[in-house]
């Protein structure tokens, strides 16, 4: 059986391709193409005027010579920038045409690969672009997991390109009555990286229908190197598509904020129809011994990382986008199901030129069928063994909310308990981590009920102002924890997920953008401003004090001291010390998840509050010595 034979010892000798060449390089005088498909007994190159398939009919066919390890070459002479193209393979006898797995344009839909001039898809000021991140640990991030279409798609964000990449561009946008929407709320907020979900190529959303037709987050790769047709203002045109995602990266960058890529390598659309599954039929994919394709990811296929080529490919794709595109970061979806090699590589040749670049994991433990023996698969038990990654830390989003997807079961905010696993958080190492930078504190992202909807479902005779306190209390906690917050877009307003009926929905993948949009009207309301005035202050306060923002243990465990014998569902830290050469400051953090108010003894001196359960910035707000009374459901900290 062949996928069995792809990963051998042999097999790899004889066809692991290392040069940096695979698909089609362009230059005015010809077009270079190289494709591997070392099974193949014949291979060839099309050449289209249409990127639409159902044009079917090439203005050029020409066959392709074997090379080494695997690969087949072709040239075409000419300024082919523009024309489209495809690869087809002979395999047993059979025809199989696809896309070029390497790719770095496509047409409508992505079923035709672009050749392309990528000088010209260049911005204006394009080659003196930077990342906004240099010389700073990744505990100094502050991350904002965005979706692309739901900034802008509600009718009252004022933002003119509604679901593209240039509606992330624009600035000076508002709100009916007057509140910044968009890029500027962003920027207002204090956060540094843009996490963007999937924005490459994907399969589910076809890109010749209108605009808000379907929506999907995205997990469904397609083309793994192209940014997606449904965010451009073309989908026809492959250099469109390029040339708005390049202007949307400067000008965030312009703006000072970090662009992370949400990456989904763990898995493809459609198995059997993914470009390099068809060329090398089953390579990128793992089986099992009976030849069924694993499938742990849930979307019936995982992805072989173990193999070498495969590796290549994702190392390949990250590094070019690093290097095409600026980006300042990456998350890899369901890392559990890659393995721990391919992601020092990724770290190892990315860090080599871009010594900047952050990369986060979703590190859960996976079911799934490698293919060789001994691979250790990337999730966060493993995370010490991948010194370049951070991980999504579950743990401290279900010890302050409660589990993700279910609507029962509670957490330290939503019922009291769990102070011991949050003692660990709030030094940024639950049990499966000993660095704080390895950890990203988050209590919602896209996947499972938004905190506000979680609040409501698990403390439902709860009215709107508690909620609110519950509401602030995880923020103040997650926020100023050690490690990396990170934020679900919207969170900051009180964002919720409902259906026309009220029903929350925890898993909106593919729900209308009525339900997914941020809905920027809330803003208008005091109550929902206070909540924006909140989370601002805390992240203002977080970037003020850097011993919020601690980049090892050692430094954790010699300045943070837990202050044990507290209050049933209360917690309270003092953090002290010179640090990182700033002058000497002491901070004291109180948390109380009661519904009662809880006095608390204070350190000798003169302590000054910034921050109470309504109210978080730089300011000092009021001084105290002695004993300070916290509020019921809420944080207090303070300065000396």
């Amino acid at each position: 059986m062949i996928p069995k034979v792809y990963s051998s010892d042999d097999f790899e000798s004889k066809f692991t391709y290392s040069g940096d060449d695979l698909g089609a390089r362009w230059s005015p005088e010809k077009t270079a193409f190289r494709l591997w498909a070392p099974t193949a007994s014949k291979a060839g190159l099309r050449l289209y005027k249409s990127g639409n398939i159902n044009e079917k009919s090439p203005y050029l066919e020409i066959p392709m010579k074997e090379d080494i390890k695997g690969t087949w070459v072709a040239e075409v002479s000419g300024n082919l920038n523009g024309a489209f193209y495809t690869f087809f393979v002979i395999i047993d006898g059979e025809e199989r045409e696809a896309c070029d797995p390497y790719a770095r344009a496509v047409g409508l839909n992505g079923e035709r690969a672009m050749v392309i001039d990528l000088s010209a898809t260049n911005p204006e000021g394009w080659e003196n672009d930077e990342g906004v991140f240099y010389d700073k640990c990744i505990t100094d991030a502050v991350i904002y997991e965005m979706h692309v279409r739901d900034l802008s798609s509600d009718e009252n964000s004022g933002i003119e390109h509604k679901g593209k990449f240039l509606g992330v561009c624009e600035s000076g946008r508002k709100t009916p009555g007057g509140k910044s929407t968009g890029m500027d709320h962003i920027k207002e907020l204090g956060i540094t990286h843009v996490h963007l979900l999937p924005s490459f190529d994907y399969g589910s959303v076809d890109e010749s229908k209108p605009d808000g037709e379907q929506y999907n987050w995205g997990y469904d790769p397609m083309n793994f190197n192209v940014p997606e047709g449904s965010y451009a203002t073309s989908a026809e045109d492959g250099a469109v598509r390029i040339k708005e995602m390049k202007q949307m990266v400067k000008t965030l960058h312009e703006n000072k904020l970090g662009v992370v890529m949400d990456m989904v390598y763990n898995h493809v659309y459609k198995t059997e129809e993914f470009c390099l599954n068809k060329l090398v039929p089953g390579y990128f994919s793992r089986t099992d011994e009976n030849g069924k394709y694993s499938a742990g990811s849930g979307c019936g296929n995982d992805t072989a990382s173990e193999r070498s080529m495969v590796k290549k490919y994702i190392v390949d794709s990250v590094k070019y986008w690093a290097d095409e595109y600026h980006i300042d970061g990456f998350r890899f979806d369901l890392s559990g199901l890659l393995d721990v090699a391919t992601m020092n590589e990724i770290t190892r040749v990315v860090h080599g030129e871009h010594p900047n670049i952050i990369f986060y994991c979703e590190g859960w433990m996976m079911d799934t069928h490698v293919t060789k023996p001994i691979v250790e698969l990337a999730h966060q038990y493993n995370s010490e063994k991948m010194p370049g990654c951070s991980f999504f830390s579950d743990t401290v989003r279900d010890a302050l909310r409660g589990r993700s997807f279910g609507e029962e079961g509670s957490g330290f905010i939503t019922g009291g308990g769990f102070e011991s696993v949050l003692k660990k958080c709030f030094f940024g190492m639950p049990d499966w981590c000993k660095n704080p930078a390895k950890s990203i504190n988050y209590v919602s992202c896209h996947d499972g009920l938004t905190l506000f909807d979680k609040i409501g479902a698990a403390v439902p005779d709860a009215d709107f102002a508690e909620k609110v306190k519950r509401n602030n209390l995880a923020a103040a906690f997650y926020i100023l924890a050690q490690g990396v917050p990170l934020m679900l877009a919207g969170e900051e307003m009180l964002r919720v997920k409902h259906h026309p009926d009220g029903k929350a929905e925890h898993n909106s993948y593919n729900c209308p953008d009525e339900l997914n949009s941020i809905k920027w009207l809330d803003l208008e309301k005091p109550e929902y401003g206070k909540v924006f005035d909140y989370y601002k202050g805390l992240i203002a306060f977080r970037k003020a004090h850097g011993a919020l923002r601690l980049r090892n243990a050692q430094d954790v465990c010699s300045h943070i001291t837990i202050i044990e014998d507290t209050k049933p569902n209360t917690l309270a830290f003092h953090i002290w010390g010179n640090i990182n050469g700033e002058t000497a400051e002491a901070i004291y953090v109180i948390y109380n998840a009661n519904k009662t108010e809880e006095e608390f003894e204070l350190p000798i001196g003169n302590w000054h509050i910034c921050i109470d359960g309504e109210t978080a910035g730089t300011d000092i707000l009021y001084s105290v010595e002695g004993k300070i009374t916290v509020p019921a459901l809420s944080a207090v900290v303070m300065i000396k």
